[in-house]
């Protein structure tokens, strides 16, 4: 099978990076109305929430137990057993997600007071309002992964993961319009729930019309009579219980920053976003294009283990070549990065310093979160869903362990103000995730056999990182005075950083480099 051309990955970073500058903008809004006050630990924990719900059983989970099957379908060119399949698992979906999203309106208070403990009095009245509010809305967005999968694996990557713009739009808009009348604030966040539940539903929505022209017509069906979906289901559960092991480290994190004090929660959700940008664009893109492509690799054990091997490598490397500059960004530049993004309104620069702090802690394990995004992928792939929730759990099991010890316990210790375990919460878990991927590739290697990065690769992208990062330090320090404008300060910065690592990587002829150089100019010339 010849190697991909990175025409995949490019269209699912493409909606990707729309989809997260969508949310950095939305999240911008929140910040300049809510800043780092008990109104934004309310949207922040309220969003969290009922999240939980679509993580469970949207995208990722969904992905990796129906694309191999659906796909291999569409391999032998069985169309009409693919599209019994799809609308059975859109059946099976919507039913159970029905259920839970009814039992989740009902016992709102009773998981409101187990997710966020420290919650008390208005807060609490406040947040279950809005949990209640956006359950809905999040039973919607599974829908949507459903459809995400199906155009997945007819290679429609643009569209699914462009759709989460309009959400982000839909909330965008609300919120201006709520607080341009000006009204309490606590009206306002209502007013952000509503947002989300249209935005929900015009993601499925816009996605709908390629979906049907797709699938050539399917039929909605609620059962597991044929092997196929029974494969689906059966290959579900695992990946469901592995989503819900980091589920439960999210959830975690999200009890203890509510013990902490205010503002921790909305603190923690800010640096989670900026955190997930690269993860998602550039660990979820290459994982999310490989899986399918991955999935239809044939031929005897040897002949596809050697392509699964070099799909992999290559992945390897294009992830790490963006990821190493991130995580140094993150660590020497992450208070310019929270400045330019949330530095506004409500939202001061004391704030863009404790994001810094949290942001911090989340490049720890930066790189090997993304890289085992596409470890996963390969199992999947393989159709082995019982490895990586294996490890999984052990990541789990340490993130929670390490977790509770840095964020309580450590600051208590040094007598320093309880809200900075926040950024032990995610130095611990990035941490763990070094554990997780070393596991997984370890585990891998015994089934396709070892792989490997070029000999030099990494220290050279580490030193032109940590070379970028010195100057734009040294930059931040003659401009970045108190009171500058954090958007100018971050061009003054942030540019001179990405052009330093790319000039470097470029003499260090690091092929990615050199790729996207002359991509450049053979487009531009």
């Amino acid at each position: 099978m010849a190697r991909s051309s990175g025409r995949f990955p490019a269209l699912v970073g493409a909606g990707i990076l729309l989809s997260r500058l969508a949310g950095l903008v939305r999240q911008r809004v929140f910040s300049h109305y809510l800043g780092l006050h008990d109104e934004a630990d309310v949207v922040t924990a309220a969003f969290r929430i009922p999240n939980l719900l679509q993580n469970l059983f949207g995208e990722g989970v969904l992905s990796a137990s129906f694309i191999p099957v659906y796909v291999g379908l569409l391999r032998d060119g069985d169309e009409d057993a693919a599209g019994k399949v799809a609308g059975a698992v859109l059946g099976l979906l919507s039913f159970v997600v029905a259920l839970i999203v009814l039992v989740g309106v009902v016992a709102t208070p009773l998981v409101v007071d187990t997710l966020v403990p420290g919650f008390g009095g208005h807060k609490r009245l406040l947040t279950i309002s809005v949990v209640r509010i956006l359950f809905p809305a999040t039973g919607l967005l599974v829908l949507s992964a459903w459809c995400l999968g199906i155009l997945n694996s007819h290679k429609r990557f643009f569209v699914s993961y462009s759709a989460p713009v309009i959400w982000n739009i839909a909330i965008i808009a609300v919120t201006v319009w709520a607080a341009l009348r000006a009204g309490p604030v606590d009206t306002l966040v209502v007013w952000i729930a509503w947002g989300a539940v249209l935005g929900s539903a015009l993601q499925v929505l816009v996605q709908l019309p390629t979906v049907i022209a797709v699938l050539k017509g399917f039929k909605l069906a609620v059962r597991t009579t044929t092997p196929e979906v029974r494969t689906v289901v059966r290959n579900f559960w695992p990946v469901l219980l592995g989503r819900g092991a980091n589920q439960i480290s999210a959830y975690v994190d999200g009890v203890i920053a509510s013990l902490l004090s205010t503002g921790a929660n909305a603190a923690l959700g800010n640096a989670q976003l900026l955190y997930t940008l690269p993860v998602s664009l550039f660990g979820m893109s290459v994982a999310a294009a490989e899986l399918p492509q991955m999935s239809e690799v044939g031929g005897s054990d040897e002949q596809r283990f050697a392509v699964l091997r070099s799909r992999l490598e290559d992945g390897y490397h294009k992830i790490a070549f963006f990821i190493v500059p991130c995580a140094v960004a993150f660590i020497v530049l992450g208070q310019v990065i929270a400045g330019a993004v949330f530095q506004t309104g409500r939202f001061s620069a004391a704030d863009s310093r404790y994001v810094w702090a949290i942001l911090a802690g989340s490049a720890v394990g930066l790189l090997a979160s993304t890289l085992s995004r596409l470890t996963s992928s390969t199992f999947y792939a393989l159709k082995d869903t019982r490895t990586p929730l294996r490890y999984a759990l052990v990541r789990v099991g340490l993130t929670t362990v390490l977790g509770f010890a840095a964020a309580m316990a450590i600051p208590a210790a040094l007598g320093v103000e309880t809200k900075w375990g926040a950024a032990g919460l995610t130095a611990t878990a990035g941490f763990a995730g070094w554990v997780e991927f070393l596991l997984l590739r370890r585990r891998l290697a015994t089934v396709i056999g070892p792989t490997h990065f070029q000999p030099g690769y990494l220290p050279r992208l580490w030193t032109a990182a940590m070379v970028g990062g010195a100057i734009g330090v040294a930059l931040f320090w003659r401009f970045g005075a108190e009171g500058a404008r954090p958007i100018a300060t971050a061009a003054v910065v942030l540019i001179p950083f990405g052009l330093a690592y790319a000039s470097l990587t470029l003499y260090f002829r690091i092929p990615t480099a050199v790729a996207l150089m002359a991509e450049v100019r053979r487009r531009a010339f």
